[in-house]
């Protein structure tokens, strides 16, 4: 089974930007690792992958309260980071579904 790009940086600009305390960074790349070990694991369907995607960007979700309290918010910057990163890790397993249907659940 394939490992995923171990020299990827998830969520680089989030990362990069001191707007975005780490600790929520990391709570948002938490949101993100189960679908990576899904794919790891050489899961295929697109059902099960959209329904783990799903669970992720509902997770996301639950975070912007807790980035407001801390002077932050999931906003442009935000919103392009987790989608490059979705897609990413979409493209290095090969699965084919767009970016904007994996996150078809987000409010942000």
């Amino acid at each position: 089974m394939k490992k995923f790009d171990e020299n990827y940086i998830l969520l680089k600009d989030m990362v990069e930007d001191d707007y975005y305390p780490n600790f929520l960074v990391d709570k948002v790349k938490d949101c993100i690792t189960p679908v990576i070990a899904l794919l790891e694991s050489g899961e295929r369907d697109k059902e099960v992958i959209q329904a783990k995607l799903d669970e992720m960007t509902l997770a996301i979700n639950d975070l912007q309260e807790e980035f407001d309290e801390n002077g932050s918010e999931i906003e442009t910057v935000a919103r392009d980071s987790i989608g490059v990163t979705v897609k990413y890790v979409l493209d290095w397993f090969g699965i084919d579904i767009d970016a904007e249907d994996a996150v078809r659940e987000r409010d942000w």
